[in-house]
């Protein structure tokens, strides 16, 4: 089919949704990627109400098995995928010392941030290279910049969440190397900072709204064939890693 196939994980609240809705105004097929199937379903019949062409699609990053079911799903209704949206995330620390965050902190962290995420891209990148132009949207943080971290005239530098923000800084890692890979099969990886957003895990001290916080996943997801691959960007602008 020629309508662009979009899969985001996640998909059914926060800065999943959102951007489900802004891509699917855009006249893209979105598959809602999520685990829970009740929660996913009403996600659906929000957007579907709107006008919109949405589908739920279970798929728990954190379970292997629905990874393959999902893209078997995809293959047999659409025959390719255009735009995987990894989004679904998690932060679990209690403390900001990295000496003191338990190792099952940063295990769980990082196998739904970064193990788990790449076992999803890799299951359905042979649906992606199927696509004419083919997007991978890596939703990290700027809390993963080690550049940032490391620099006293930051303003993270006394702001640290250690699981969380090395599980992102691991995931900015693996977008260079994909995006590099993939340089020349017209398939564009990119890591995106959706800035401090009133979601569960953004906290009540956020400052901005869903809508604002799905634009760099949107801006990502539809980059024209002369666009940027391997970077990391907030809205249009490059962060440093």
């Amino acid at each position: 089919m020629s309508k662009k196939i979009a899969l985001i994980t996640g998909a059914n609240k926060g800065i999943g949704f959102e951007t489900a809705r802004q891509l699917a105004k855009l006249d893209i097929k979105v598959l809602l990627g999520a685990r829970d199937e009740v929660k996913g379903k009403e996600a659906e019949a929000t957007l579907v109400a709107e006008g919109l062409d949405v589908e739920f699609i279970h798929l728990d990053v954190d379970n292997l098995e629905t990874h393959k079911s999902a893209a078997n799903k995809i293959l047999e209704t659409y025959g390719k995928l255009d735009i995987l949206v990894n989004n679904a995330g998690i932060s679990l620390d209690k403390t900001n010392k990295a000496s003191e965050t338990p190792i099952e902190t940063f295990r769980k962290t990082f196998d739904t941030n970064f193990f788990n995420l790449i076992a999803l891209t890799q299951t359905v990148l042979p649906l992606i290279k199927k696509s004419d132009s083919g997007r991978i949207v890596n939703v990290s943080s700027m809390l993963g910049s080690s550049t940032l971290h490391a620099d006293p005239e930051s303003m993270l530098y006394n702001f640290k969440v250690p699981a969380y923000d090395i599980s992102k800084s691991a995931l900015n890692g693996f977008t260079t190397h994909l995006a590099y890979e993939l340089k020349d099969d017209n398939i564009k990886v990119n890591s995106a900072h959706p800035g401090h957003v009133k979601t569960d895990m953004g906290g009540e001290g956020a400052t901005l709204e869903l809508e604002e916080g799905a634009t760099t996943s949107v801006y990502l997801a539809t980059l024209a064939n002369d666009g940027p691959t391997g970077g990391f960007f907030f809205n249009q602008d490059r962060l440093p890693w």
